[in-house]
């Protein structure tokens, strides 16, 4: 879902990865966040930016993030890594080994995202720096993270195979129990 050559209305990005192009970051309208902190390409878009001022680490990536959000949000290693992996992948980004961490650097295919996409990149960090200072939408922010972490630990435990029947009515339970504490709001 990113960095396609068209864009339609309402889309910030193609489909060339489909909906499981990242874990848990989806669409949202121009415009506004959408009911989500980073959309599909936002946060790769951010991430590319980072990186395109200095080669960083992955730690480095979440540390800026959450000094540039003022410290109202900070993106789970869950979130960041497999989006790296992703960047690497699709040759955005090279990562080089120190030790038993990589460096990312961006590579000429990652400058031509970040030159076709500034408009929106600026726009998000605008977004980004208006999150920043705002109280009521960094409350929200903690939700939208363990969201993302309860999305992103459903995936991992389903794909390692089969959950047997009394795993799966906890899991069931658990997920019901939190629906009822936030209807109770």
């Amino acid at each position: 879902m990113f960095f396609h050559h068209h864009r339609h209305e309402g889309r910030r990005f193609g489909h060339r990865f489909g909906r499981e192009g990242g874990p848990g970051l989806h669409h949202h309208r121009r415009g506004g966040f959408g009911g989500r902190l980073f959309g599909q390409g936002d946060l790769r878009l951010v991430i590319l930016a980072l990186i395109a001022e200095k080669p960083r680490h992955g730690y480095e990536i979440i540390k800026a993030i959450e000094d540039r959000l003022a410290g109202t949000y900070s993106p789970s290693p869950g979130v960041i890594y497999p989006t790296l992996t992703l960047l690497e992948e699709i040759g955005q980004v090279s990562a080089a080994a120190e030790g038993s961490r990589k460096l990312y650097s961006l590579t000429p295919e990652g400058e031509q995202a970040l030159a076709e996409n500034r408009t929106v990149l600026d726009a998000i960090l605008a977004r980004m720096r208006q999150a920043g200072g705002e109280e009521a939408f960094a409350a929200t922010l903690q939700i939208r993270r363990a969201m993302e972490n309860l999305k992103l630990a459903l995936r991992m435990r389903m794909g390692q195979g089969p959950i047997d029947a009394a795993h799966r009515q906890r899991i069931a339970d658990a997920i019901d129990a939190a629906a009822r504490v936030v209807e109770q709001g």
